[in-house]
């Protein structure tokens, strides 16, 4: 935590110094100056006092959740516009280090000014801008009366960050427009407690799948984030979250397998609880779950962690045709655009977000329904999946 915050400090002094020097050559106003650093120092001080801070609580996270806004207004349009002023300073090393051209800062400016922008509408519409993503996977045994099947998967709900009913409406009425066979939820319904979903009971009732609707748990789901008066009231508050899948029409399955029906043929269904790697609990049981399925079955599997992948699915005896995952969120900030695909998220899960293929075995991580700690989305918007399956000819 200590390195990862000072690491955090280092970029943004740096980014601060290089940009403090295209503000001094467009303006000399003292107030503007002093203005500047004031910010700085408060967001510093902020920073600093989050490492003292307990990790648990609904103060602190309300806390930390504006810091982290406030960071990435005053941080980010900096550190993007840095690079044109690095470039200026290469030309400038080789003509002796004349001053800034007021003409350069002022476009370092107003790079800075578009990002602002970008974050701000992240901030507050990117919460409930809602992408349709599709993709259309081909396989060479899927069953002949799936082809064309197709798999609305939603992630990463965490109810207890809504506040807005007509935003959250308006990704439900797009689920139910995609008018696909199932519904598939890979996990993290709330941030913490059942109780955040309660009030969320008949719009979420209200999707609709002529196959089914389906679910499992996310690490959050499990209440592991938050101090509880005992252990019986945390056993408590799963069974009430297990209960409400059932309220709003989802087959919550733990660690089991189901088969789908359609024109006398089926394909398997497969759901395990969470299991994730870097300190994440590992509830899930693959082996469990494909007890008793055929090993020449059609399998689609649920699994919130996307590290489950790699560290159990891909090199399991029984050949998994398809896993869905979330967890990620795509870190809600990064860039999407004329094929550049980046987050910071990266440098912690291979598999953040989208299709990943490994000799015929599938992975698609979706990016996330909702919203956790950060009060938006940059970038990476939040993501309604529709997968359609193909028989390969």
């Amino acid at each position: 935590m200590a390195a990862r915050l000072l690491l955090i400090l280092l970029l943004f002094l740096v980014s601060d110094f290089y940009f403090f020097q295209a503000v001094t050559t467009v303006t000399s106003d003292p107030l503007v100056r002093t203005g500047y650093w004031l910010i700085d120092i408060l967001l510093i001080l902020a920073m600093v006092s989050v490492a003292f801070m307990p990790r648990k609580g609904s103060k602190v996270q309300r806390f930390m959740a504006i810091l982290m806004a406030a960071m990435l207004v005053v941080f980010v349009p900096k550190l993007f516009s840095a690079p044109v002023l690095l470039a200026e300073d290469v030309f400038r090393l080789f003509r002796g280090f004349p001053p800034r051209n007021i003409y350069i800062s002022e476009v370092a400016l107003v790079l800075s000014g578009l990002f602002l922008l970008v974050i701000l509408f992240g901030l507050t519409r990117g919460r409930h801008f809602y992408r349709v993503r599709r993709e259309t996977i081909h396989f060479p045994d899927l069953p002949e009366a799936f082809d064309g099947f197709t798999i609305t998967q939603l992630s990463d709900i965490h109810s207890g960050s809504f506040s807005e009913p007509g935003g959250v409406q308006k990704g439900l009425d797009l689920v139910n427009a995609q008018n696909s066979d199932v519904i598939l939820f890979t996990g993290d319904l709330v941030n913490n407690q059942a109780s955040e979903m309660e009030r969320w009971i008949p719009a979420f009732a209200g999707l609709k799948a002529p196959l089914g609707k389906y679910s499992v748990l996310g690490n959050h789901d499990y209440g592991d984030y938050m101090q509880w008066e005992s252990a019986e009231a945390k056993r408590s508050n799963l069974a009430r979250l297990k209960n409400i899948h059932a309220e709003i029409g989802f087959r919550l399955m733990l660690n089991e397998a189901i088969n789908l029906q359609k024109d006398g043929q089926r394909i398997t269904l497969l759901g395990v609880e969470n299991w994730g790697k870097g300190g994440f609990h590992r509830y899930g049981d693959l082996q469990k779950a494909v007890a008793g399925v055929p090993d020449n079955a059609f399998k689609i599997l649920m699994s919130h962690d996307p590290s489950h992948w790699e560290g159990v699915v891909l090199d399991h005896q029984q050949h998994v045709h398809l896993t869905l995952s979330g967890h990620t969120h795509g870190m809600q900030f990064g860039v999407e655009l004329f094929g550049l695909k980046w987050s910071p998220i990266q440098y912690v899960y291979r598999q953040w977000a989208g299709l990943y293929n490994r000799d015929g075995k599938y992975l698609y991580v979706n990016r996330g329904f909702g919203f956790l700690g950060l009060k938006g989305r940059i970038g990476i918007w939040p993501e309604i999946t529709v997968i359609t399956l193909k028989r390969m000819k």
